[in-house]
């Protein structure tokens, strides 16, 4: 997907830049280790934090509904503790609290035979937060005891709720208290510890292997799949990187830790923000049934003091940029737009994200109709640089011949050749490269609309018109010809009054076909604001073209 990306950007880049010069005359680490010898320098650093458990992940088959069926046919209704908010539904089983799951209601899955259910993101099996403390030579396990949960089922109203869970074991107590927001997918985990020593203890958490897939290209999904951490910066770990049985230790401290698909999230984070909580984390490489990594088993650890006490936030939920960054944390940095390009079109992106959001909800219109008064707008702001641009080519054709005869007069001097050609542009105020500018300015918001239509939740699963699903290709192929035909269209008007060039008429044909080839497997939102931005970026270019065609006539001998 990225070398697409590149090639989507460098063949952008000669859309834009190619017109500008054929037309015209010529020449005028936060600390990752991996293996054993890294490993031992990180337990140097850090002696008081024991070793993660590094077992790899069991070999299951993938998750289907039926799969998830039979989860709940082995944790009887009478072990599992429901909690239900409007935007989700959670189950805890009362063998050690463990999260078995996590169903968002305000979310469709698409995953094939769901039956449009509501997205449920824990794999059928493999439970969230399973709580392991490690005091001197000791650990406890808690998946192997037995809770006693406060309540058998828990509404969250309109004000926070408790669920509390509480065991006992050879002189042992643990409790688990989790308190739910009613307009919040985190909630926050209060516990103590008795009876495991006097030295204090370490809490191993472990966050599972990876989310349960609900996308309809599954592929996809699996290619974002990632453990994110924040220390000093947001660190990603692709489940593709890690081969089987490969241990990453990721080490802290951290702010928060979690694990990703394309849309979603389930992270651990601290309660207080900027403060560095999570000791270290680690990563092994789940199994594979083909090429793609689509598991990785991930745990962390936090600190138990002498007291016993210790807390931790949850956020298990969407990818959605607002939310996550009201919640603080720098939690919206978990899903960020660019990739390799990420310092220029991150900001980009959020800007073009939140004007979008803007528009559908303030003035109530379908993401469709959005990206295309957004595309017509991006147009409108950029007419007068795109007029200034047209302008200066045009004067730049108009001094095409002296500055021919120029070359053929100080050809043999380049210097001299250099000063008449300044005096020259400064005279008849024109700029080489001042159509350069204008037509490079849309260029990061198309890239940005690009990763925006990846990564963005608000987009997944829209239909327009005959497009089911604006974030995903068409899959009657109408709209990346319908932008491949504006952008030949485009180019053809603006290629009215130039004179003829070989490369140009090539550029005309070439170009229009290859995006278009190109723009197929890209999301269909994307093919909709580049055909409106071509489309409506016609008329300004046929005004040029007539303004350029009278100068012509005025210019030839015998005119007036």
């Amino acid at each position: 997907m990225e070398r697409r990306v590149i090639l989507a950007i460098v063949l952008m880049l000669l859309v834009a830049l190619l017109p500008s010069i054929f037309f015209p005359p010529k020449k005028p680490t936060d600390g990752r280790t991996v293996g054993q010898s890294d490993s031992a320098r990180a337990a140097r650093q850090q002696p008081a934090t024991p070793e993660l458990p590094v077992t790899p992940p069991r070999q299951e088959p993938s998750v289907s509904p039926t799969a998830t069926a039979r989860q709940s046919s082995r944790v009887r209704p009478s072990d599992t503790v429901w909690v239900t908010s409007s935007l989700y539904r959670l189950g805890f089983t009362n063998q050690g609290g463990q999260l078995v799951w996590a169903e968002l209601r305000e979310y469709r899955s698409f995953a094939p035979g769901d039956s449009a259910q509501q997205v449920q993101l824990v794999p059928a099996g493999r439970p969230f937060l399973a709580h392991q403390f490690v005091a001197g030579s000791d650990t406890a396990a808690l998946a192997d005891w037995t809770f006693t949960p406060s309540a058998r089922e828990l509404h969250v109203g309109t004000s926070p709720a408790t669920l509390g869970f509480t065991a006992d074991r050879g002189g042992a107590r643990v409790t688990l208290s989790y308190t739910f927001s009613p307009d919040d997918y985190r909630f926050d985990v209060q516990g103590a510890v008795s009876g495991l020593g006097s030295s204090g203890a370490v809490l191993v958490l472990g966050m599972g292997d990876g989310l349960r897939s609900v996308e309809a290209d599954s592929a996809d999904d699996y290619r974002h799949y990632a453990v994110v951490t924040a220390a000093a910066k947001t660190q990603s770990q692709s489940f593709n990187s890690l081969d089987p049985g490969e241990v990453v230790r990721l080490n802290g401290p951290y702010q928060w830790v979690g694990i990703k698909s394309k849309y979603f999230l389930v992270a651990a984070l601290t309660v207080e923000e900027n403060q560095s909580q999570f000791g270290g984390a680690v990563a092994v490489g789940g199994p594979r049934s083909g090429k793609m990594g689509t598991r990785a088993g991930v745990a962390l650890t936090l600190p138990v003091p002498q007291t016993g006490g210790f807390r931790y936030g949850v956020y298990a939920g969407p990818l959605e940029h607002r939310r996550l960054a009201r919640i603080g944390h720098r939690l919206d940095d978990a899903n960020p737009y660019g990739g390799f390009i990420r310092g220029i079109i991150h900001p980009v992106s959020v800007f073009v994200v939140n004007i979008m959001v803007w528009m559908h909800e303030r003035l109530h219109l379908a993401y469709g109709w959005v990206l295309v008064f957004f595309g017509v707008l991006v147009r409108i702001i950029l007419w007068p640089l795109n007029q200034k641009a047209m302008e200066s080519g045009l004067r730049m054709q108009a001094v095409a011949p002296l500055i021919k005869e120029t070359q053929d007069r100080y050809k043999g001097d380049p210097e001299r050749l250099q000063k008449e050609m300044m005096r020259i542009y400064k005279e008849h105020k024109v700029n080489p490269f001042g159509g350069c500018l204008p037509m490079l300015l849309p260029m990061p918001v198309l890239f940005a609309l690009f990763f925006v239509f990846a990564n963005t939740i608000e987009f997944r699963g829209v239909p327009f018109l005959w497009l089911p699903d604006l974030s995903r290709h068409d899959p009657l192929y109408i709209i990346p010809v319908v932008m491949g035909l504006s952008m030949f269209g485009l180019s053809k008007v603006g290629q009215m009054g130039v004179p003829p060039n070989p490369q140009a008429k090539m550029m005309l044909y070439f170009l229009p076909i290859m995006m278009t080839v190109l723009f197929f497997s890209f999301a269909s939102g994307l093919n909709l604001y580049y055909a409106v931005s071509n489309i409506f970026s016609i008329p300004q270019q046929y005004l040029i073209a007539r303004r350029r065609l009278r100068e012509q006539g005025a210019r030839k001998p015998g005119t007036s």
